[in-house]
């Protein structure tokens, strides 16, 4: 990290390093203070989402429905699947509240961030400390994407969207199969809203 003022903040983004298991011990010995600021979304909808990306890499790969369960069936989910794991947001949380306070920790929310990215922005800036800078007044909503993007900076001929990963046509999930992931999500997302303080209602 660039060594930093106190009249400034440094900012660096790794989506992987919530569900790093390391990761907590590291950060904490760098600096015991730092704000961790996470995105999260409805656990079911990010699993999709995953899959769909990963999909575009790799069109050979089995179906979402064989890689979220071990038996369909009995409706046993495979929690070793990458794409399952990350939504138990409680177990990764646990991880980081052995090194940090709660006061510390952020969330945003993926979904509050497409319907009201201001909002949302607004409350970072809180967190952060920071004056109110960024409002509605920057956004734009971009139809083909189906979400927003800053308008475009005085120094630039471009408006600021997400890259072209960003945003694309989820895969169709039979509807059992997210009922299925509900039920088995239900349960984290409880102890995960008691933690943090807050309903995202994902259910």
């Amino acid at each position: 990290m660039p060594r930093t003022l106190d009249s400034q903040i440094t900012l660096e983004k790794t989506p992987s390093y919530f569900v790093t298991s390391e990761a907590p011990r590291r950060i904490a010995s760098m600096s015991p203070e730092t704000k961790l600021i996470v995105v999260v979304r409805n656990p079911v909808t990010r699993a999709i989402s995953d899959y769909t990306q990963t999909l575009s890499k790799k069109p050979d790969i089995p179906t979402f429905e064989e890689l979220a369960f071990k038996n369909r069936s009995l409706g046993v989910v495979d929690t070793s699947w990458n794409a399952i794991r990350i939504g138990m947001y409680i177990l990764h949380l646990d991880s980081w509240l052995r090194y940090f306070r709660p006061s510390q920790i952020h969330f945003v929310s993926g979904e509050r961030l497409i319907t009201d990215p201001a909002g949302e922005m607004g409350r970072v800036q809180d967190f952060l400390g920071l004056k109110r800078i960024i409002t509605d007044k920057h956004f734009y909503f971009n139809r083909t994407k189906g979400f927003p993007c800053l308008k475009k900076p005085e120094s630039s001929s471009q408006p600021r969207c997400l890259g072209k990963s960003k945003g694309r046509i989820h895969v169709q999930i039979d509807q059992e199969v997210i009922e299925q992931l509900r039920e088995f999500y239900r349960p984290f997302n409880i102890k995960f809203y008691e933690t943090v303080g807050h309903d995202f209602r994902w259910d």
